[in-house]
């Protein structure tokens, strides 16, 4: 481990029966469901993970990463209701069958039965979960004006009207593309809006290889927005750059027939390796954190490009990282080892507060997602298609006034 750089939910009965704390247990992460659905057979490795809107209901993508040609794989979406008083935990509430891997998901901010997800085939889908029969409203579809790659991740954004009262999702893949989609329910369509193209000429200099086009696409691996300035965000890659980006940038790719931008603003200091997650802070707007291939944690100042903090945990690939969305200090990880990690700043070793075997059969944890409505409460999947689903103790939830100081003081830090 190296510091190089310093609603509706309220009247939910999800998590009933452990809310009475021992004083023994006030201090313990306590595992309360480990889900799984028996129709897959521990093939697939759980792809993402998202809460709906009221906090009740976790749905997690279902596929692989270690394609190596195209995928035959019938993957699924599942999803499960832990607001019931009885979980089935090896049987889903809602099981979506899927021809081919689904790589990511997410649950719209405000209605809690939209899910988009985007598979393997470069295809982006947004489902109906409150629907009976063919749950879905609509599709990008396969073809040029759509991902020729997997889909790393969708987002949703709210529009760039002026009132900004409806939803688009946006989508990023290996094939260097992010797309904005405003949604046709008429015609069951997603409809891009904007293109936008990561390319090797936005890589910084020191990046950049001898004879490789200026002009080739580098694959985009995941994205955050930030939580104050809805047109900023930052992407990762595969070439292991982190790239601040704007959806006003108007700068054109004079390239093929695509009317495909550059959105890169800034470029901050690369991970070696591939850059597995980015999450920016709800609580300082210049906050943001990634993780990677090269086995580091990383908290990033918008304003500069080397990190202010780095963390190596020992603990193999950091497949993502996340804030807690109650206490601007804490964030949590989970590893290729199989565990699941929780930090807190106010720690000056940057050891983990909490280190937890997140995998029944110590397998890759892949996905993390804290739950922003049920504040003690997170899930994580991992690679043989397990979820588990935590409650944290109240100190790690309740905010305290130290929480901003910290942060703002590491923040501050030069990179001298």
């Amino acid at each position: 481990m190296v510091m190089r750089y310093l609603g509706k939910n309220l009247k939910s009965r999800a998590f009933d029966d452990v809310s009475d704390l021992s004083e023994k247990t006030l201090d313990t992460v306590t595992c309360v469901h480990t889900l799984n659905s028996n129709d897959l057979n521990l093939q697939f490795q759980v792809t993402g993970l998202s809460w709906n809107s009221t906090g009740s209901t976790l749905a997690a993508s279902y596929g692989r990463f270690d394609h190596e040609d195209w995928c035959t794989h019938k993957a699924a979406i599942c999803t499960w209701n832990l607001d019931r008083r009885s979980v089935k935990e090896d049987k889903p509430d809602t099981f979506i069958d899927s021809s081919c891997c689904l790589m990511s998901l997410e649950f719209h901010p405000a209605n809690p039965a939209w899910l988009a997800g985007g598979n393997f085939n470069g295809e982006v889908i947004l489902w109906d979960l409150s629907r009976e029969d063919d749950l879905v409203l609509a599709t990008s579809g396969i073809g040029d004006e759509s991902h020729r790659e997997p889909v790393s991740k969708v987002y949703w954004i709210t529009d760039q009207s002026p009132k900004m009262k409806n939803y688009n999702i946006v989508s990023v893949s290996g094939d260097g593309k992010i797309l904005i989609w405003s949604i046709d329910l008429k015609k069951g369509k997603l409809r891009q809006l904007k293109s936008f193209l990561l390319m090797n000429k936005d890589l910084p200099r020191s990046m950049k290889v001898r004879g490789v086009r200026s002009d080739k696409e580098v694959g985009v691996t995941c994205i955050s927005f930030s939580h104050e300035d809805p047109d900023l965000f930052v992407l990762g890659s595969e070439s292991g750059c982190l790239f601040k980006c704007s959806l006003h940038s108007n700068e054109s790719h004079k390239k093929s027939s695509d009317q495909a931008y550059s959105p890169v603003t800034f470029t901050f200091n690369p991970h070696h390796g591939p850059v597995h997650s980015v999450d920016c802070s709800k609580f300082h707007r210049h906050a943001f954190l990634s993780s990677g291939m090269d086995q580091s944690l990383r908290l990033y100042n918008m304003l500069q490009a080397p990190p202010v903090l780095i963390i190596e945990p020992g603990e193999g690939y950091i497949y993502s990282s996340k804030w807690s969305p109650t206490r601007p200090a804490i964030f949590a990880a989970v590893s290729e080892k199989g565990n699941l990690l929780i930090y807190d700043l106010h720690s000056g070793n940057m050891t983990p507060i909490h280190k937890l075997e997140a995998s029944p059969n110590k397998v890759p944890v892949y996905s993390l997602q804290f739950n922003s409505q049920q504040k003690r409460i997170l899930a994580t999947g991992d690679g043989q298609g397990y979820i588990r689903v935590y409650r944290l103790p109240e100190k790690l939830t309740s905010l305290i006034v130290q929480d901003n100081e910290v942060l703002e003081e590491i923040m501050n830090t030069g990179s001298d």
